[in-house]
């Protein structure tokens, strides 16, 4: 179970963080939160699908590594094979927090640290603080990153939202049949009907893009081909 503290350097000095990948991470998972801002990025290596979260929900876009719960077909003993992983993946283990001054005073956005995270480390890792005190270059970078974080999850709620209100959202059931006959069927997600985007008015094409929810929509559309790609890791992993 996860253990967040409020990250300083006076309890936190000498941690690091180990930066290498491998399900000794938690780098194992199907698929991660992703945020419009990255589309563009991520739909080069990965299919993007809308996920509704069974706890709570929430319908939000994902990025997805694999068929099956703790499988990431990009992951390769403790390589990441691809140009580029998802924010929500390189923010482990922070993850912004909330602190107030005093009752009544707006809330502060602030870094926390899981300290029981398997990257969380004593003796090897990227170190946070200087030996004078001060944010290293690898802290400040993780704070640009978790903002963007923040800033995503703000978005998507919008994103989902304008999906929603020009009917572009249907549900999809993928079913997978690999080489070996195996089958997969991954439920909960949703797709963009790519025939509804394209026949869009002006009005809602505008509506879109005004917001800047255009591209990510269509990135989300084109990411659609990289299952295929997808489904041919899954089969070269079964002649290993």
């Amino acid at each position: 179970m996860a253990n967040y503290q409020l990250l300083n350097n006076i309890d936190h000095g000498s941690l690091r963080v180990i930066t290498d990948h491998g399900a000794q991470y938690g780098d194992d998972v199907m698929f991660t939160m992703t945020f419009p801002s990255e589309m563009r990025s991520v739909q080069a290596c990965y299919p993007i699908l809308l996920y509704k979260d069974p706890g709570n929900a929430q319908v939000y876009p994902v990025a997805v590594f694999g068929f099956e719960r703790g499988e990431n077909l990009f992951l390769q003993g403790d390589s990441w094979n691809a140009s580029y992983i998802p924010l929500m993946v390189r923010r482990h283990p922070f993850m912004i927090g909330f602190q107030q001054a005093n009752p009544g005073a707006e809330r502060q956005r602030v870094v926390t640290i899981d300290i029981d995270h398997p990257r969380v480390s004593k003796t090897e890792g990227e170190a946070l603080f200087l030996k004078q005190g001060g944010n290293t270059v690898f802290l400040e970078n993780i704070a640009n990153m978790l903002e963007a974080v923040h800033q995503g999850n703000e978005e998507n709620v919008a994103f989902v939202d304008a999906l929603i209100k020009h009917d572009l959202v249907e549900s999809v059931v993928l079913e997978i049949m690999l080489e070996n006959q195996d089958r997969y069927q991954l439920e909960g997600f949703y797709t963009l009907d790519d025939e509804k985007l394209q026949r869009l008015s002006a009005e809602a094409l505008g509506d879109l893009n005004d917001h800047g929810f255009l591209l990510p929509a269509y990135m989300m559309v084109a990411s659609q081909s990289k299952l295929s790609e997808l489904i041919a890791m899954r089969n070269a992993r079964l002649q290993l």
